[in-house]
């Protein structure tokens, strides 16, 4: 087993991973078809987007990725670089699980983000990964208000 940042080399295999995982966390069927839409921009935004993906490899085959998405925004008082990440896409392969795996790549992707000078992570946790997530320092936040704007 293999776990490492990926690079551009690894587009094809992110992909295959991403849209596995996107079909098994949202109850969709193996041949089930998303956007031209979605594809072409996740493709971009693991080739020129301002993020981390680490993925498990196992004889070359991705079997697990986690992802951290940065943004920056003003800096304040408890942010003073202003540089955050949010972890998106944390996902093993049924036959990898419990072995370990996600915790090492969020493990990677938290020393990613503080090599970055990113003064918080944010993730939004399944019911299934909040355990490790609470294991590992991650707390439940009242500080945020959202609007979907697409809707």
């Amino acid at each position: 087993m293999e776990i490492r940042i990926a690079d551009n080399n690894d587009i094809d295999e992110l992909m295959r991973i991403r849209i596995e995982m996107l079909r098994v966390v949202n109850n969709k069927s193996d041949d089930y078809e998303f956007s031209n839409e979605l594809i072409e921009h996740s493709r971009n935004y693991f080739l020129n987007g301002d993020q981390t993906t680490v993925l498990a490899l196992d004889n070359g085959r991705a079997v697990g990725c986690a992802s951290v998405s940065y943004i920056d925004i003003m800096p304040t008082f408890s942010h003073p670089t202003g540089r955050r990440g949010h972890i998106m896409n944390v996902y093993t392969h049924a036959d990898y699980r419990r072995q370990g795996i996600a915790r090492k790549m969020l493990d990677m992707l938290i020393e990613d983000a503080k090599s970055k000078e990113a003064t918080e992570l944010s993730l939004d946790a399944t019911e299934q990964g909040r355990p490790l997530y609470e294991t590992m320092g991650f707390e439940t936040s009242s500080e945020y208000m959202v609007k979907l704007i697409n809707e």
